[in-house]
């Protein structure tokens, strides 16, 4: 058995005793939200890998729910903005406020100064407003005044929007939706599921989940995210998945070359890196593999692709293009 064999065993069995509540958060979450297992595990994923999420469905679907949930089950600062047109940059970061007493201006700090903070439905603020939060998302510190208050350690923006209104919404420029880590697309329940919803929504009530761990708890289990292993022909392959996106030809893939306009950033890799470490974790191994990749590839990718019209005309979606590259990429 070689050192690294010893040292990756070693790994495991801290991931197995130091991550083991976040599978309590994930079991305590699923008592108030009925399914959606991906989605949940999707917004475990962004909390261990210091990514924001971004959830996309219909309305009724549990957005709100579970980040409210999970918000619950962390002991931490949590906040919720109700994004809508007439929200102003001020609102979310906050303002300078006279004091007529004093005659100075003091501080008012807006809901961004929060651990974990819901940005509801924000494709209805103008660019401004989505400009101002996704400053804060990249840069973890906002200016009020003439000074830059620093963001908390754990700050995760975990935003909703929904596909199916145009009128009143303003789009996320594809510039700033690369800022999330993850584009989650929520789905219906299904029968047994939404028997379930009902009978428990009609009945006893939605589960209030219990604290299960700290802000400290969170920081100190990304660290540990950090140390998962991660073998060089893993990270070959990540990189040759994101490569593909910008030179499909090069990789074989010569059928995408008309439908793509521009492939996926440097940033996708470092996310696809460590989303798949935060997955690693949450199935309580100290090592990543391609299955890893696989199973956070399309959250990941998906709004990090801009097609061609050509491909918009054939009503080809970005869906669709990653699911061609990870097919025709080669797995380790």
């Amino acid at each position: 058995m070689t050192t690294t064999q010893v040292d990756i065993q070693a790994l495991t069995e801290r991931v197995k005793n130091e991550g083991a509540f976040f599978r309590k958060i994930l079991d305590e979450v699923g008592h108030t939200v009925v399914g959606q297992k991906h989605m949940l595990e999707s917004l475990l994923i962004g909390l261990l890998a210091d990514g924001h999420v971004l959830l996309e469905g219909v309305p009724g679907l549990a957005k709100t729910t579970a980040v409210k949930a999970l918000a619950s089950a962390i002991s931490c600062h949590f906040s919720r903005v109700q994004f809508t047109p007439d929200l102003l940059p001020a609102d979310l970061i906050g303002t300078m406020v006279f004091n007529p007493k004093s005659g100075d201006f003091n501080v008012k700090r807006g809901p961004v100064f929060a651990n974990i903070v819901l940005a509801d439905e924000i494709n209805r603020a103008p660019s401004k407003v989505q400009s101002a939060l996704l400053e804060a998302m990249q840069e973890k510190h906002v200016t009020i005044g003439d000074t830059t208050y620093d963001l908390p350690k754990l700050f995760l923006v975990l935003a909703t929007q929904n596909p199916l209104e145009q009128e009143g919404t303003y789009p996320l420029p594809e510039a700033q939706v690369d800022r999330f880590m993850l584009k989650v697309v929520l789905n219906y329940p299904t029968k047994e599921e939404e028997k379930a919803i009902v009978n428990l929504v009609s009945g006893k009530g939605l589960h209030v989940p219990t604290h299960i761990t700290t802000e400290e708890e969170v920081l100190r289990c990304r660290k540990l995210v950090n140390d998962i292993y991660m073998d060089d022909k893993i990270l070959d392959y990540i990189v040759n998945l994101v490569a593909a996106t910008r030179d499909p030809a090069g990789a074989g893939i010569k059928d995408l070359a008309n439908l793509i306009e521009y492939g996926a950033s440097p940033r996708t890799s470092i996310s696809l890196a460590k989303a798949s470490k935060a997955h690693a974790l949450l199935r309580g191994r100290g090592y990543v593999t391609p299955e890893d990749v696989k199973a956070v590839g399309m959250d990941v990718m998906r709004h990090r692709i801009i097609l061609t019209y050509e491909a918009e005309a054939e009503e080809i979606k970005s869906e669709n293009v990653v699911q061609r590259v990870f097919d025709s990429v080669e797995v380790p």
